[in-house]
């Protein structure tokens, strides 16, 4: 993997993430506080599962 698509998935990343907060930024706050009041352990298993499914995705656009 070159250094050039790294960068590239970054800044996909980044607009991906800003869509939410640009489009509704007051629905982007009760998910935040909302998150805010999440147990660890459940966010960190919503983290893992976001992760698997980006690594499957990656997998497919890949093959």
């Amino acid at each position: 993997m070159a250094w050039q698509d790294l960068g590239a998935a970054f800044a996909l990343m980044l607009v991906l993430e800003g869509i939410l907060p640009f489009l509704n930024p007051g629905r982007f706050r009760n998910m935040l506080r909302t998150l805010d009041e999440m147990d660890d352990a459940l966010v960190r298993r919503i983290g893992l599962v976001s992760m698997l499914m980006g690594l499957g995705m990656l997998y497919l656009v890949r093959s």
